[in-house]
């Protein structure tokens, strides 16, 4: 015997979420789904910190300060943590509409364009929003179905829209927006400093050490550590890391500095859309570089609107077999029986057989009789029984 039960399923509001996105710890950490470029990131600074902590600090701490390998444990770590906090963190995504409130919005649409023409191009789904005594254009996005707030953007790696899209960062695995700009930009900035640090302490160390024994002798040295290992390729492949990012991440900090103090973003930058031929100026800028940067990396970090951990309840019908045990001196329930079998069954004689048929119950009426070419029309009254 089959039975059918019900049981609820819990599932989260992430699983369910469109995009692509990549969901960790039940949610709790979101990047994008190409991650490669954030590994060789997390690698090029785990390696690069690791080779100068284990070989220049430990000079430099006993010939010049023990405040030298503190500093640069600091700066490691206060870029890491922003690091982290950038590329695991919601950047700011809209979410989509619903149904029922896109079927809305394209009525909206339609009654205030009306019907256009076939093989006419429909007009731009654009809505005109005030601010500073500014006309803002919000665009209509196909895909989330909505008109994306202002400053907003539609990512097509992620396929989400972002509020206060800034670019997409394939060095911190995801979108850079509203909501982790500031951890953004508090990271290149680390990592500008801690590139330098490292950068001018390798050279001092050279330097020191070519004083005491020559600058030959310091590429020919090795660690006691590592006999194999030249100090030549460590020192080398740390100056030439640090070279080559400070010319990528000093100069990108640079620009980002200059960002902030506009109060503007890099699509927008990109676009043009402050310094175009319209000379629109900037509503958003206060024209003044203090509160512009007090905005951005000090105004209030906005709540994530997407409830990535919210419980969705779904029932799940799954049938189970069972049997129902009979003990020995139990008999199985008589079967459903109809007018005729309960008859034959009361006429059971005591030794368990069935007296032999009788005439009644062979011969049928004449008028209950039918040819074989004859239909069996049930009545209203058996109808009605069988409802």
């Amino acid at each position: 015997m089959s039975v059918m039960v019900a049981r609820k399923k819990v599932v989260r509001k992430w699983e369910k979420l469109p995009g692509r996105n990549t969901f960790c710890c039940d949610g709790r950490i979101m990047m994008a789904r190409q991650k490669g470029i954030f590994y060789l990131t997390l690698f090029l600074i785990l390696g690069t910190c690791a080779l100068f902590f284990a070989f220049e600090c430990r000079y430099l701490a006993v010939q010049l300060s023990p405040a030298i390998p503190v500093f640069a444990a600091v700066l490691f770590l206060f870029a890491m943590a922003t690091l982290l906090r950038t590329s695991f963190s919601d950047p700011g995504v809209i979410p989509r509409a619903l149904p029922d409130e896109a079927a809305f919005i394209e009525m909206e649409i339609e009654a205030t364009n009306g019907t256009v023409p076939q093989g006419q191009r429909p007009p731009p789904r654009i809505k005109n929003f005030q601010i500073n005594n500014q006309i803002v254009k919000l665009k209509y996005c196909y895909t989330c179905k909505i008109f994306r707030p202002p400053r907003a953007s539609h990512c097509s790696i992620c396929d989400n829209c972002v509020e206060r899209f800034d670019h997409h960062c394939p060095w911190v695995g995801n979108c850079v927006g509203k909501r982790n700009y500031r951890y953004f930009y508090l990271f290149i900035l680390s990592l500008s400093l801690l590139t330098i640090y490292i950068f001018t302490f390798n050279i001092v160390y050279v330097a020191l050490k070519s004083l005491k024994i020559g600058f030959l002798n310091t590429l020919k040295e090795t660690p006691g550590t590592y006999p194999s290992m030249s100090l030549t390729v460590l020192t080398v492949l740390e100056v030439l890391i640090c070279f080559f990012t400070l010319w990528s991440v000093v100069g990108l900090t640079g620009f980002h500095t200059f960002l902030v103090a506009l109060n503007q973003t890099t699509n927008e930058d990109i676009k043009g859309s402050w310094t175009g031929k319209n000379r629109v100026q900037n509503p958003y800028s206060h024209g003044n570089i203090v509160k512009n940067c007090c905005e951005v990396l000090c105004g209030p970090l906005p709540p994530s609107v997407l409830d990535r951990r919210g419980i969705l309840q779904q029932e799940e019908s799954t049938a189970q077999e069972g049997s129902c045990p009979r003990g020995p001196g139990m008999q199985e329930p008589p079967a459903t029986q109809g007018p005729g079998q309960a008859q034959e069954g009361g006429m059971k004689q005591q030794d368990g057989s069935i007296p032999p048929p009788t005439s009644s119950d062979t011969e049928m009426p004449e008028e209950k009789q039918r040819t074989p070419g004859e239909l069996a029309v049930p009545s209203a009254d058996a109808g009605r029984a069988e409802h």
